[in-house]
């Protein structure tokens, strides 16, 4: 069945009052030669009960714990416990029944908790002033990119290479667009300790650098140092935009924001409930500063007083702008993922300061007993000696971790996420992560199932 409200009959008034012959007639800007041409090559239609069939033979595929599969794959995608209370709150009327928060005598429930939301995400980033939430890291990273360079009046971006990948390239896409020199975008490697390269950083930032792109912990789960990154850039005039894609990590280290960083971005979608192939997530995106408050992107909810003197929640500081001019727009995301947000804010709310370091602190004890686990393997050893947070990158025997993960699976076990992926250099080198949600019987068999492979 076709969801399409439209007879053959409107589509030809509305035709013609546009002034158009056809459907094809509206999409002329696209050129032919990138057009698709044909037919799809899909299947044939399913009825219901076999849609339903097929979905299931599906899932059962994916390796899970659920399914009896360990898995320690993380890169950027860090899944955690969520308690069945989340679920249960996020569902409540008050929130559900909500309408747009633009009418707020409709949606006092959603509005609290995204204002809810902006508390908890600047005490995490340590930041004055967070918005409402993007669509996820990557987005985030790069709105955050555009952010800078409207402050700043500049255009080049130093980019540490040991951030993740896919936001590299998400950075990379928002700024083609953009007219600028061919340098826009540079680079600046890792070091040893898997950490930003300083030595390498300081001939790369000058007075035409915008903004200074680093994550912690990094693409390899190493903490970095915020501080002398800032002292470095802000001595050029060029801003910190700090990432971090496991918040829980924020539990035992100082908040970005307050070693200097200018901008604090980061994935909370772990927090929030499974990995999903292609989303949604939770994008966290604070700053500091009057100024940059006006420029940041997306919707922030602000706390007021009605008629009669009763506090109240609405949308501030969001100009018409920013949906009906694209040219004046601060950015083209003018949402946010709302439900995400609101699962995130009820499980930080459940867990509380406490509950939330301890949950960390599980985290940390969990892999660094995995780490050693497996550095007491015949040729496995750390690949950087910097500090980490639940995620590490070792090197393995034979030079191709592609194939140690294959074999591995082989066995029942996702070892991790083989770099020679996203980094051709790095061809042996296993990234693995691990959580609360692995029992100590989980690594030993993460163990034996990498000796074996």
């Amino acid at each position: 069945m076709r969801y399409i409200p439209h007879t053959t009959d409107d589509i030809q008034r509305m035709l013609r009052v546009i002034g158009a012959n056809s459907v094809d007639d509206l999409f002329h800007a696209i050129p032919p030669q990138i057009r698709f041409q044909g037919a799809l090559d899909l299947p044939p239609s399913l009825s219901e009960p076999e849609l339903l069939a097929h979905l299931r033979q599906l899932g059962a595929s994916n390796h899970t714990p659920v399914t009896g599969t360990p898995v320690f794959a993380g890169a950027g995608c860090h899944p955690h416990a969520i308690p069945s209370a989340v679920s249960n709150l996020a569902g409540r009327s008050e929130f559900c029944t909500a309408y747009t928060p633009y009418q707020p005598e409709l949606s006092q429930g959603t509005l609290l908790a995204i204002f809810e939301f902006q508390t908890m995400v600047c005490e995490l980033l340590g930041t004055e002033v967070a918005n409402a939430s993007m669509y996820d890291g990557a987005s985030a990273t790069a709105e955050a990119v555009l952010m800078a360079q409207r402050l700043t009046s500049r255009q080049r971006v130093v980019l540490a290479s040991s951030l993740h990948p896919e936001y590299v390239r998400t950075c990379g896409t928002y700024l083609a667009g953009l007219q600028g020199p061919p340098d826009m975008i540079v680079r600046a490697g890792w070091d040893d300790t898997g950490a930003l390269d300083r030595t390498a950083l300081s001939a790369l930032v000058d007075r035409g650098t915008a903004a200074v792109v680093l994550q912690s912990p990094n693409f390899f789960g190493i903490l970095e140092q915020v501080e002398p990154v800032a002292a470095m850039a802000h001595a050029a005039g060029a801003l910190v935009i700090a990432v971090c894609t496991e918040p829980l990590a924020l539990a035992l280290m100082q908040p970005p924001g307050a070693c200097g960083a200018d901008i604090v971005v980061g994935e909370g979608g772990g927090l929030a409930g499974p990995p999903n192939m292609g989303g949604p997530g939770v994008g966290l995106l604070g700053a500091n500063g009057k100024k940059a408050l006006r420029s940041m992107p997306g919707r922030i909810v602000g706390q007021t007083v009605d008629s009669h003197g009763q506090p109240g929640f609405v949308l501030t500081l969001s100009t018409r702008e920013q949906h009906i001019r694209r040219e004046k727009a601060t950015s083209n995301i003018c949402t946010n993922h709302g439900l995400m947000a609101l699962r995130f804010t009820i499980h930080l709310a459940l867990l509380g300061k406490t509950g939330f370091a301890e949950l960390a602190r599980i985290n940390l004890s969990k892999a660094a007993f995995a780490r050693e686990a497996l550095c007491g393997l015949d040729q496995i050893e750390r690949a950087f000696s910097g500090p980490f947070f639940n995620e590490f990158a070792i090197r393995v025997p034979g030079g191709d971790a592609a194939a140690v993960v294959d074999r591995a699976v082989a066995r029942g076990v996702v070892p991790g996420v083989a770099l020679g992926r996203f980094f051709p250099e790095l061809p042996d080198v296993l990234l693995v992560s691990v959580n609360e949600t692995h029992r100590k019987q989980d690594i030993e068999r993460l163990v034996t199932s990498i000796a074996g492979a």
